[in-house]
This record gives structure tokens, C-alpha cells and sequence, in this order.
């Protein structure tokens, strides 16, 4: 009876049951067995490692086929060079505008709230950061020489345009190109279908990352930067559930709840796998099928936004500043706080698809204003939980701008939106089931 209830049960809550069960199963083992060398080496290095590797290996597993189909689709049906233009043009401004905002309320909310303790300056701090390309060098390194190479790196940029070029030159061919763009038609049905067999394995792959978490993460860390941490938790959630809304309402008119509501998936997916690439093709099925955006604007402006839309990293960033300004006693002017805001935002395009982007993203705005680099160190303990927070920020501004803009660009389905079952996916182990945009209509 419990297992045909627990079938009946949509993908949130199995997701939530699990998300639940693994903090609980972790946080069992790490009191009742504290230290003990088996939980270590057979349990949170083996068991739980494996299986949470391999939820995320079979997420990534599909990135680079989903973005590269899907993108071609989508370019094959905008002929048009002026309305490809319009619509990039359109989604960077958007990214940017956001990012933007999000630090200059993260800026203004850390120097009102004061979250620096001087006498953390005591404290031993050692953090190296990593070299930033310089913003030359990454606009030549978004050309591909070799789209086989950066498609085996997962090289988002380069993919992006090479899928660009390639479904463009499609669709200017004729007969021959439509053919073509047939198969990369079907090709996209095998790819969508293949991403809800994978969504299968979420609950499992969620319980094995949250049990990891929970047995991992001391309490400790918590105690020097606790001010820091709940500062830019309620951004990050003011940001994601507020600000998006405003937003959404303003320029597109549509209800923000059913847009919440039908987001709660792909959040909870990147707040599991703390990875906007790793959750892109859940991002896209449910931006196509439940929020109703066509898949010519779903596959450019989506991929692009978990390439360089960072609003959650733009407030880590900001609060992160005047943390650190306060714990040195470093008084920053009001230029300080401009250069703050402008590198930040910048830097979001310039270090896009760089590893540890946010904390090397970081360590460039920390040497704008002239603060030491070593303050890193003090919330790299607490950055973990954060790191999984923002990216469901991240994640949900991506779907917002590509609502805007396919509601801008006519290219939009108003019914499936406002309808709550449109592309609802029932799992179970023996079917899924989804409902088609002509029912939905």
C-alpha cells in the first residue's frame, strides 16, 4: 500500500522524501557513530559517493547532446539573421540587467546589516586564488577550433556557437537543410526522452548527495560567519522568489505563483547537484513543456544563462566584499563600491565555464578594490550550503529571461503556462506520462 501511494507521488515530492530521508540518514550516522573509520570508508567515500557520482555523471552525460540538438533546432527555425540578433541581444541585456541588480541590493543590504567581526582578522587564513584569463583571451577562446574538442570538455561557449553556425547554415539550404533538420528534430524527441528516464534516478541520486552533505558538513564552520551566511541566504531567496516575480510580472505579464510552482522541480534539482550544467536538461524540459517556451528560444537562452548568468554568484560576491572590508577594517568609498559592482558584472561573461568560477570570480573583485585575497579563506567553510542555494537562484533566472523573451518574440504558449498539468511528468517505474501542448490548448 505505502509503495503504490509513494508511486502515485509527483517527481517534488519523491525529490523532497528523499532530500529528507538522506539528511536524516546522515545525520543519524555522524552522532551514532562519530569517527568511525567504516561510515568514512564504506559509507560516505563509497557508498554515497558512488551513487551521488553517478546521478550527476548520467545529468552531465546529457548536456552536450541536449545543447548541441536542441540549439540547432532551434536556429533552423530563425532563418532570419535580425531575429537571431534581437533575441541574443535581448537575453544578454537581461542576464546583465539582473546581475547587476542583484549586487547592488547585495552591496547596499551588507553595508546597512554590517555582517565583518574585526577579530576574524585574528584568525589563521590561508586561500590562493586561482588565475583569471584575461577577458581578451576568453572572447578569441569562444571561437571553437575543434567543436569535437570542446564538445568533449563541455566547453558551453564554444558549443553554443558552433550549434549557432551549424543550424544557420541549415537552415539556408533548402530542401537538402530541412531534411537534415528533420533528423535533428527527432534526434531532440530521443534526447528529451532519455532526460525523463534519468529523472528517475533523482530521488536516489538526491538522498546519496544529502546524506553525503549531512555527514561531511561540520556545525562548526557556521560559528565565526553565521551573520555572513543568513545575509546572503535571505538575498538569495529575496532575489529568487521576489525579485524574479517583479520581474516576470512586469515585463510579461504572467502569474508569478504558477511560474513558482511549476519551478520547484528544477530548483530542487540544482540545489542537489550545485551545478546549472548538470540541471540544464531538466531546465529545458520543463521551460518547453510545463512554462510553454518554444524550443528556438528555450535552447539558445538557456544554455547561455547557465553559462553566464550568475545572479546567485553576483550576491555571494557582493556581500562577500564588504564582509571581508569589515573584518580588515578596510572603509571602502562610494568608487570602491561602483568598482565592486561593474567587475562583478563583468566578470560573470569574462570567467564564464572557468572551475571554482565563483570564488575566482571573487578573488578578481577583492584585487579591483585593493582587499586581500586571503579573506576567501574565512567563508569557504559555509560556502557549500550557499554554493547549492544560488544555484537554484541561478537556475530560476535563466527560465524567467527565456519566458520574457519568448513572450516578447511571439514564441510563446500562454495555455500551457496557465495550465498546472501541461508536460507534468507522472513517475513510476513502468510509465511516464506527459501531456501534449495540443491538450493543454
Amino acid at each position: 500500500m505505502a509503495t503504490l501511494s509513494y508511486n502515485k507521488l509527483g517527481l517534488t515530492g519523491k525529490i523532497l522524501i528523499g532530500m529528507g530521508l538522506g539528511i536524516l540518514f546522515g545525520l543519524l550516522l555522524r552522532n551514532m557513530l562519530p569517527d568511525s573509520p567504516f561510515v568514512k570508508d564504506y559509507i560516505t567515500n563509497g557508498f554515497l559517493h558512488v551513487i551521488g557520482t553517478i546521478f550527476i555523471s548520467s545529468l552531465k552525460m546529457l548536456v552536450v547532446p541536449l545543447v548541441f540538438i536542441s540549439l540547432v533546432c532551434g536556429t533552423c527555425s530563425l532563418s532570419e539573421p535580425s531575429k537571431l540578433g534581437r533575441l541574443g541581444g535581448k537575453t544578454l541585456a537581461f542576464y546583465l540587467f539582473t546581475t547587476l541588480l542583484a549586487l547592488v541590493v547585495a552591496v547596499f543590504a551588507a553595508v546597512i546589516v554590517h555582517p565583518g567581526d574585526a577579530t576574524l582578522a585574528a584568525e589563521k587564513m590561508n586561500y590562493v586564488a586561482k588565475e583569471a584569463p584575461g577577458f581578451a583571451q576568453v572572447i578569441i577562446d569562444m571561437m571553437p577550433t575543434n567543436p569535437v574538442q570542446a564538445m568533449s570538455e563541455g566547453n558551453m561557449l564554444q558549443i553554443i556557437i558552433f550549434a549557432v553556425i551549424f543550424g544557420f547554415a541549415i537552415a539556408h539550404i533548402g530542401e537538402r537543410g530541412k531534411r537534415v533538420a528533420q533528423l535533428f528534430d527527432d534526434l531532440n524527441e530521443v534526447v528529451m526522452r532519455v532526460v525523463t528516464l534519468v529523472m528517475q534516478l533523482a530521488p536516489y541520486g538526491v538522498f546519496a548527495l544529502m546524506a553525503k552533505l549531512a555527514l561531511t558538513l561540520g556545525l562548526e564552520t557556521f560559528g565565526s560567519v553565521v551573520k555572513y551566511f543568513f545575509l546572503v541566504l535571505a538575498l538569495l531567496l529575496f532575489h529568487n522568489f521576489v525579485t524574479y516575480s517583479l520581474l516576470l510580472k512586469v515585463f510579461s505579464g504572467l502569474n508569478p505563483f504558477i511560474f513558482i510552482r511549476k519551478m520547484r522541480d528544477v530548483q530542487l534539482f540544482a540545489f542537489s547537484t550545485s551545478s546549472s550544467n548538470a540541471t540544464l536538461p531538466i531546465t529545458m524540459e520543463t521551460t518547453e513543456h510545463r512554462l510553454g517556451v518554444r524550443n528556438n528560444i528555450a535552447s539558445f537562452t538557456l544554455p547561455l544563462g547557465a553559462t553566464i548568468n550568475m545572479d546567485g554568484t553576483a550576491i555571494m560576491q557582493g556581500v562577500a566584499t564588504v564582509f571581508i572590508a569589515q573584518v580588515f577594517g578596510i572603509e571602502l568609498s562610494i568608487t570602491d563600491y561602483a568598482a565592486v559592482v561593474v567587475t562583478a558584472t563583468l566578470a560573470s561573461i569574462g570567467t564564464a565555464g572557468v572551475p571554482g568560477v565563483g570564488l575566482i570570480m571573487l578573488a578578481m573583485v577583492l584585487n579591483q578594490v585593493g582587499l586581500p585575497v586571503e579573506g576567501i579563506a574565512l567563508i569557504i567553510g559555509v560556502d557549500r550550503l550557499l554554493d547549492m542555494t544560488r544555484t537554484a537562484v541561478n537556475v530560476t533566472g535563466d527560465c524567467v529571461a527565456s519566458v520574457i523573451v519568448a513572450k516578447s518574440e511571439g514564441e510563446f504558449n500562454e495555455a500551457v503556462f496557465n495550465n498546472t498539468e501541461a508536460g507534468k511528468v507522472a513517475h513510476s517505474f513502468n510509465a511516464q506520462v506527459h501531456i501534449s501542448e495540443n491538450q493543454s490548448a
